[in-house]
């Protein structure tokens, strides 16, 4: 997340060769919906609000990119690389900001993290924000085609989830490439991507099973299921949300050996970028019976399921 990217970059210069229409292909090796979402979109809310190129609420004030955004800080540590989304010159980078939660701390003009701007003819920029430490591939000056490795999606900077913020300008102002001419009527067709990602309005991450409630912390990190539940234990059940909206609701729902174990609606009062919630029960005199156990998590919305996700355990 970051509200002011850093103005400048160390600079290099090289010449530009003239292209194609300007399009823009995904940066980030990850399949969208399964290994990776996209969090916020530019913000086109001229007010204190904020509101998506769809017009809708996954977005914050004054956001100006794209989040591309990995479940959690154990996905970025397998090392996910950011590619260039389109031919260019590499005008500028950093390298040597540490991956943490952002915490408040004074980042000394650092909110981009480690990241790398790229020049592109007829006055076109890309920006890559966040890029894990010690991850930057390429050079200034150095000449890039699409797809060419930058970095690795990273923690650094102003940021509390592990991602990629791709901000794109032409002549200096900064442009959506899901709506290029503007925020129009929320269901223009134009756009900047060679293949456009689908729009998914907010869902499930993660789901998973503990021997107790988790924290955000542990859920962020990718631990939050490292211990299972044994049949002398609690048995809970998780799942993380992103996008969720006021009036949402989280289904938690455990069925075992002898039938339901847990069956919990969390009532969702405000928006959140991320969140999660769990239900569960302690543990039970003799143990849970013998079995296999099935954890459901359902995101509703308007009392309709938006996503569920499945999981399964077996405790002998």
């Amino acid at each position: 997340m970051i509200r002011r990217l850093a103005a400048c970059l160390i600079s290099g210069s090289a010449s530009l060769v003239a292209a194609e229409p300007f399009s823009l292909v995904f940066p980030v090796d990850c399949t969208l919906g399964e290994t990776c979402h996209i969090q916020h979109y530019l913000d086109h809310d001229p007010g204190p609000g904020a509101r998506d190129y769809t017009c809708e609420g996954l977005s914050y004030d004054g956001h100006q990119g794209t989040d591309i955004a990995l479940p959690s800080i154990a996905d970025m540590s397998a090392g996910v690389t950011v590619r260039a989304a389109a031919p260019g010159v590499v005008r500028g980078l950093r390298d040597g900001v540490a991956d943490r939660l952002y915490d408040g701390q004074d980042l000394s003009g650092q909110d981009c993290g480690n990241g790398i701007a790229i020049t592109h003819a007829e006055g076109w920029e890309t920006q890559y924000c966040h890029l894990r430490n010690g991850s930057v591939a390429v050079t200034p000056g150095q000449q890039v085609a699409a797809g060419t490795p930058l970095g690795e999606v990273g923690l650094s900077g102003r940021t509390q989830f592990p991602h990629l913020h791709l901000t794109l300008r032409r002549d200096g102002e900064v442009i959506d490439p899901f709506a290029p001419e503007g925020a129009g009527t929320c269901d223009s067709a134009a756009t900047l991507w060679q293949d456009t990602p689908a729009y998914r309005p907010g869902g499930l991450l993660s789901v998973g099973f503990a021997q107790r409630v988790p924290s955000l912390a542990e859920i962020t990190e990718g631990s939050a299921d490292d211990a299972p539940p044994r049949r002398d234990t609690a048995l809970v059940g998780f799942g993380q949300v992103f996008g969720a909206r006021a009036g949402d609701s989280l289904r938690i729902v455990i069925e075992g050996p002898s039938g339901r174990v847990i069956g919990h609606d969390a009532p969702i009062d405000r928006p959140q970028a991320v969140l999660f919630r769990a239900a569960g029960r302690k543990a039970q005199p003799g143990g849970w019976p013998a079995g296999s156990y099935r954890l459901s998590v359902t995101l509703l919305r308007d009392g309709q399921s938006l996503e569920t996700r499945s999981t399964a355990l077996r405790l002998d």
